[in-house]
């Protein structure tokens, strides 16, 4: 059974008018201020994954501006995928495009990854009861998990109180009106879930709305992976 990719139309637009590599990215919902890249460290001669990287314009700053051993831009999108090829394709082989479900790459190579992290990607839109013991196994001792998340709902509604999604508006690739699950939590639920899942040093920073109708405040999460 195939499962309708539901992230056909996201950033299309874009990916046929902006063909650049990113100078630089920002972890705030808005994209246009705040921390950036330097959050993770510094990554020369790193391993790194960009956990549901879309077009994987954000891997491709990395790989481009600061010189890791390798960005692996994971997703399960067949359209994200092929336009990440379309785009980027020529960054390999610092720079590799993979097609496949975050956990289930995660889990296929562990101990692999000096850093993960997310931009409002796969840790967003996967159970985290899954992903993040996922990660941690994917991660080497001493490893770093980095992502922002949304704070509370689009809609200004307060995020949840426990692990539970919401459904969110989506499309499929012929137009019609569909959902997705997203997982908008309270920061100590963020916490609660990190620690069972076996990460240590967590810090979850609240980034501010910006301006305009869909603005929204950011957690921006830290954690590591215990050394052994």
């Amino acid at each position: 059974m195939t499962t309708t990719d539901l992230w056909h139309h996201y950033g299309r637009t874009r990916a046929e008018q902006d063909r650049t590599v990113p100078d630089c990215f920002h972890w705030a919902w808005g994209q246009n201020e705040g921390p950036g890249p330097e959050v993770l460290g510094d990554i020369t001669g790193k391993t790194l994954a960009d956990l549901g990287a879309g077009v994987a314009r954000h891997a491709a700053h990395l790989a481009v501006h600061h010189a890791p051993a390798r960005v692996d831009a994971v997703d399960a999108s067949p359209a994200q995928h092929a336009m990440a090829a379309d785009l980027y394709g020529p960054l390999a082989p610092r720079l590799r495009l993979v097609h496949q479900d975050v956990v289930q790459h995660l889990r296929a190579t562990p101990s692999t990854y000096d850093v993960l992290y997310s931009v409002f990607g796969a840790v967003d839109f996967t159970d985290p009861r899954e992903l993040l013991p996922a990660a941690a196994v994917a991660l080497r001792p001493g490893g770093r998990l980095v992502f922002s998340t949304l704070a509370h709902y689009l809609s200004g509604a307060s995020a949840q109180p426990d692990v539970t999604s919401a459904d969110v508006p989506a499309k499929t690739p012929d137009g019609e009106p569909a959902t997705m699950r997203r997982w908008v939590l309270q920061e100590h639920v963020w916490v609660k879930v990190l620690d069972a899942a076996g990460f240590t040093r967590t810090h979850v920073e609240e980034l501010p709305a910006g301006e305009g109708p869909r603005a929204a405040a950011t957690f921006l999460v830290t954690a590591e992976r215990p050394a052994d």
